[in-house]
């Protein structure tokens, strides 16, 4: 008779930055969609690990450029920046130099559409 092997998984996140895009020139019927209230402009989405520097990089956001935040999720990691393109974009990157520079986050791709 041969015995079983058993084999526990867990998750245990690491410091990074897993997303970070800007989303150009939305269509308008995004905004409502998603539970935002500002219908112009640039979205900048971003998603972190561990979730409670989404606090963190929300403070980042909002020092480095003229953004408004849509939404910030400490559980999740989940950050939404929203404003004029340049804004946005300088916010993202700004967030990521940060984390990833200066706290030794792992530095995703930026990308944008």
């Amino acid at each position: 008779m041969s015995e079983k092997q058993r084999i526990i998984q867990e998750f245990v996140p690491g410091k990074q930055v897993t997303l970070a895009h800007v989303v150009a020139n939305p269509d308008a019927r995004l905004y409502p969609k998603v539970g935002l209230a500002q219908a112009d402009g640039a979205i900048g989405v971003m998603t972190i690990t561990p979730s409670e520097a989404a606090i963190i990089a929300a403070d980042i956001a909002t020092k480095a450029a003229s953004v408004e935040l849509g939404f910030v999720d400490r559980f999740s990691g989940s950050l939404v920046v929203l404003g004029r393109l340049t804004d946005v974009t300088s916010a993202v990157e700004s967030v990521v130099s940060v984390l990833c520079d200066e706290l030794g986050f792992a530095r995703p791709p930026l990308t944008r559409t």
